[in-house]
């Protein structure tokens, strides 16, 4: 068995919460940049780090057309740093 010490466990976020961080990157006609700020504002709030690059590519995977949010948890755990 091994163990895996790159694994950064990210908490559970509330559907609601994903839904309207989902909601602000669609309603806010913002560009990519502007997109990665509003995620890495998101995940900052919850203790948590994340690379500009890697927050602009888990904005556009949100505004994706029928994003689930289990989708949205799992992008922001993909991208989430642990502080």
């Amino acid at each position: 068995m091994s163990d895996n010490c790159d694994t950064t466990y990210v908490e559970q976020f509330t559907p609601t919460d994903l839904i309207l961080l989902r909601n602000e990157l669609l309603q806010s006609g913002v560009d990519s940049f502007q997109a990665a700020e509003i995620v890495a504002n998101f995940l900052s709030g919850r203790g948590y780090g994340v690379s500009n690059h890697e927050a602009r590519d888990a904005a556009s995977r949100i505004e994706v057309h029928g994003c689930t949010a289990a989708h949205i948890q799992a992008e922001l755990e993909r991208v989430a740093l642990a502080m």
